[in-house]
């Protein structure tokens, strides 16, 4: 199979580690050390997931804030950069690059299942190591 026509769906990790909106930045670290992770999707009280957060998100301000106290939706700008689980590896990369990021969610598509919800993730160095093979 030529890369070009590898599905995000193919690569993406599935079963995406979610908090709610309402979670205290030291709620998320707590989570991302339990569970080895550099990042999670925030979702809002009806599942649909409305941001990102990262360990850099937190640890560029964590000397400015009461880091174990603070809500979510003070340290990041609740937005998510998402793909769907149909689209190209290209299509992913090109995402990345031209904003600037590390990770992208990958979101339900429409008519399977309920839409906007997190299905998984797929990193930078997923797609290396897709590239790679």
């Amino acid at each position: 199979m030529r890369t070009e026509d590898i599905q995000v769906k193919d690569i993406m990790t599935r079963g995406v580690l979610t908090m709610p909106v309402e979670s205290t930045a030291g709620d998320i670290v707590t989570v991302m050390a339990e569970n080895k992770l550099s990042a999670v999707a925030i979702i809002d009280k009806s599942g649909e997931a409305v941001g990102i957060i990262s360990e850099m998100d937190i640890l560029a301000r964590i000397d400015r804030i009461d880091w174990k106290n603070t809500l979510v939706d003070e340290l990041v700008a609740l937005s998510i950069e998402s793909i769907n689980p149909s689209s190209t590896l290209q299509e992913a990369a090109q995402i990345m690059t031209k904003k600037h990021i590390h990770r992208l969610v990958v979101m339900s598509e429409k008519c399977v299942g309920a839409s906007n919800r997190p299905v998984g993730i797929v990193s930078a160095g997923d797609l290396m190591k897709k590239y790679l093979q």
